[in-house]
């Protein structure tokens, strides 16, 4: 049975009775902004990070939210404590709300705020540990002068048409490459990999996620003293790397095992569980604290 619950319009509903108008622009158009967020122990993990990026992906796209972070953040508390369960996903939602047919997102009036809580699981443990099998998609990551990759918007087609690609190949997960050619990003997770010693990602202007999860490796990595930075990559870094992992909010850390058939020299690599034993220690630091 589904224990989700959803919050709209100051109510706490259970999952199967929320209800959205048809004519909701977020539904009709895609035009709205979304994040996810962990919560362990009921406490949601880097809230204050996650709002902050919903809030200037929010403006980038000329969305008024009208609830300030304290707001938001009193009400993402209320749906965790209302949760069944310690640990959790929520998922945040603000679309351009109710208006009439057409694109124009004038005759939207009043931004919808919707806040679900439920369980989450991208990928079978088994995957977890012996690792996850990737293909390089044809599809390709959208360029910054179509869409800007740090905006989260609910329109997540071009990632979708990627996964069925995943799907139909017998993958766990696809990498989309820009339209040079290079690395991008997973289609729910960033990507890191390991090259002579050095932990490399690619940077947000070759496409990728400005990701939370992705910005805290980086600086549990420097905090170990590994040598760590953003670079530009190519299939051929993937395929000789020594060892490759994907991050996310959803995903966590989920180890590479190959890559279009071609496996990094290690899996799970000794960076990935140096890194992932630092990442548990770090929720286990900060969700006893309230944001």
């Amino acid at each position: 049975m589904n224990k989700g619950i959803c919050w709209m319009e100051g109510k706490i509903h259970p999952l199967s009775e929320a209800r959205i108008s048809v004519r909701d622009h977020g539904l009709l158009y895609g035009d709205g902004v979304f994040e996810g967020v962990r919560f362990y122990q009921g406490m949601p993990f880097m809230l204050r990070e996650h709002l902050q990026r919903l809030q200037d992906s929010a403006r980038a796209i000329g969305l008024d939210c009208p609830w300030q972070p304290e707001e938001l953040t009193d009400i993402v508390m209320q749906v965790v404590a209302a949760f069944s369960e310690a640990q959790g996903y929520l998922r945040i939602l603000l679309t351009r709300g109710e208006g009439a047919l057409g694109i124009d997102p004038r005759s939207c009036t009043q931004p919808q705020l919707i806040v679900i809580a439920d369980r989450l699981q991208m990928i079978d443990p088994a995957v977890r540990e012996q690792g996850a099998d990737l293909i390089i998609a044809s599809t390709r990551r959208l360029p910054a002068d179509g869409l800007d990759p740090r905006i989260k918007s609910l329109n997540y087609l071009n990632h979708i048409l990627a996964r069925m690609e995943a799907n139909h190949a017998g993958a766990h997960e696809a990498v989309l490459l820009n339209t040079r050619g290079q690395v991008a990003e997973g289609t729910a997770d960033n990507l890191f990999l390991v090259r002579k010693g050095v932990l490399l990602t690619p940077p947000i202007t070759d496409g990728a996620l400005e990701g939370i999860t992705r910005q805290l490796m980086l600086d549990l990595a420097r905090e170990e003293g590994l040598a760590a930075r953003e670079q530009s990559l190519a299939p051929y870094d993937l395929y000789t790397a020594e060892e490759c992992f994907l991050t996310g909010t959803g995903a966590e850390l989920i180890p590479v095992r190959s890559i279009d058939g071609r496996k990094p020299r290690q899996c799970p690599g000794p960076v990935y569980q140096r890194l992932s034993r630092c990442f548990r220690h770090h929720i286990d630091q900060h969700c006893g604290k309230k944001p």
